[in-house]
């Protein structure tokens, strides 16, 4: 079984960022990205059907990389914002946007306006969601090969 090259591992994390599905055919390491039709019903299908008509007919060739959960992504944000000097004023301020009633809104909002910190976010939550994709392949193939499947 191929596995994945760095550039596959940094090219999943981007489309998981922006919302599609990812998937990984076992034999040849392809990759298919498609909108996530189940959390954004009105994106252009069309664009994509051939893409879903591989998926559909041979779904069992290929691993998903499904993105992180909002619990997940909750816990990027919360990390991020530990791994922050405790002297400066932004991590006070994401640490009360996390705490609010809709912690994304407001943790984007606050990030969004706070200069050289909105680069460090998008950094880190890069290097995050690269080791997401890795634990999540090395999760799905572990699970594949348990399964007797190749």
């Amino acid at each position: 079984m191929p596995t994945l090259t760095t550039q596959q591992i940094k090219e999943i994390a981007e489309q998981l960022d922006c919302g599609f599905r990812s998937f990984w055919k076992k034999t040849t390491g392809e990759l298919l990205f498609v909108p996530d039709l189940n959390n954004n019903p009105y994106s252009d299908a069309e664009f994509y059907e051939d893409d879903l008509a591989k998926l559909d007919n041979n779904f069992g060739d290929y691993i998903e990389i499904e993105k992180p959960n909002s619990s997940d992504s909750f816990e990027i944000m919360a990390n991020f914002t530990e791994h922050l000097n405790d002297n400066d004023k932004i991590k006070t301020d994401l640490i009360n946007a996390l705490n609010k009633k809709k912690p994304f809104r407001e943790f984007k909002f606050v990030i969004d306006n706070s200069g050289v910190y909105r680069q460090q976010w998008f950094d880190f939550k890069n290097a995050k969601l690269k080791q997401w994709v890795i634990d999540k392949f090395n999760e799905a193939t572990y699970d594949d090969r348990e399964n007797g499947s190749s």
